[in-house]
């Protein structure tokens, strides 16, 4: 029995997500049945993630227990023969069978886009949340440093999870306008906003939130310094609304 680790790439558009789902089309099914096709085995595929519906990926990771004598490097060249072409495997290796995708992670990193423009634009509607109104950029950047280090971030926790402690530590967190052809740089005043994020882990829909609350900083309904309050109360009503599932991707996974 061999441990073979796979590092996905994933436009999320399609799909409700990566978890498996009754009736539903999910990034974990179509890797699975890949799987099984080439190696005509039922595997448990056991991803670092469960990105939700919309949510894209850069580096998702995923392990799966194999007695198939195929070598490790060579899994991802097969199974992207396999895989529609909104999914691709960009390595595959083999690890101790002790590794585990999710639980042996020691954090992760998320980026959410932003496009603050008028006009909305047709490359990047399902790429980056649209903002109409103006950013004030400066204040969200203002914001950055509240979120860093270790809290209990409740009011950045959306409901449905069952986990144990709403703590989690911020280790670092940018934003920064970055250049796009598709974005039309500059055109009619937009800008395309990169957030970066990482962490030793992230509640439910936080990095939406945090990004729905920095939105709310750049369009005034905030201000910049309300941030540690918010933090301190853990009252989720107190934060920015939830920013759209297609903004987010997740970029890598720490071990």
């Amino acid at each position: 029995m061999r441990n073979i680790k796979l590092t996905i790439e994933y436009d999320g558009t399609n799909y409700h997500g990566w978890q498996s789902q009754d009736n539903a089309l999910t990034i974990q099914d179509v890797v699975k049945k890949a799987i099984h096709t080439l190696t005509g085995e039922e595997c448990v595929l056991t991803g670092a993630s469960r990105t939700d519906g919309g949510v894209h990926a850069l580096g998702q990771v995923a392990n799966f227990l194999t007695n198939s004598k195929i070598p490790a490097d060579k899994f991802s060249f097969a199974l992207n023969t396999l895989l529609p072409d909104d999914i691709v495997i960009k390595k595959s290796e083999e690890v101790d069978m002790d590794f585990h995708s999710r639980f042996s992670s020691r954090g992760k990193k998320y980026k959410y886009l932003i496009y603050n423009s008028r006009k909305p634009s047709a490359l990047l509607r399902n790429r980056a949340a649209l903002v109409h109104l103006p950013l004030d950029v400066e204040a969200m950047k203002k914001s950055l440093t509240y979120f860093l280090g270790t809290h209990d971030f409740s009011a950045f926790r959306a409901s449905g999870s069952d986990i144990k402690t709403s703590v989690r530590t911020i280790t670092g967190i940018s934003l920064n306008e970055i250049s796009s052809m598709i974005a039309g740089d500059g055109e009619n005043g937009s800008k395309l906003l990169e957030l970066e994020i990482s962490g030793d882990g992230f509640l439910y829909n936080m990095v939406r939130i945090i990004a729905g609350t920095l939105i709310y900083v750049g369009s005034g309904k905030l201000k910049s310094d309300d941030i540690p309050s918010i933090i301190e109360s853990r009252d989720r009503s107190r934060a920015g609304k939830t920013a759209p599932a297609h903004g987010l991707y997740l970029v890598e996974v720490y071990y």
